[in-house]
């Protein structure tokens, strides 16, 4: 399983983070974040991200 990240955590690397449902099933939205920078919040309580694209830089 993929280590997931929760809202306000700090990004360990730019990319794109997919949100992933309370029972782990895929939502289809992303949200492109840079290192650094805290992950936004989630739609829904319960949600966490999983980072699916890491950037080239």
């Amino acid at each position: 399983m993929k280590q997931t990240f929760k809202p306000g955590q700090t990004a360990t690397r730019s990319g794109q983070y997919e949100i992933i449902g309370p029972r782990g099933g895929e939502t289809g939205k992303e949200r492109t974040v840079v290192t650094g920078e805290p992950l936004p919040p989630t739609p829904k309580a319960g949600q966490v991200y999983v980072l699916v694209d890491k950037t080239k830089n």
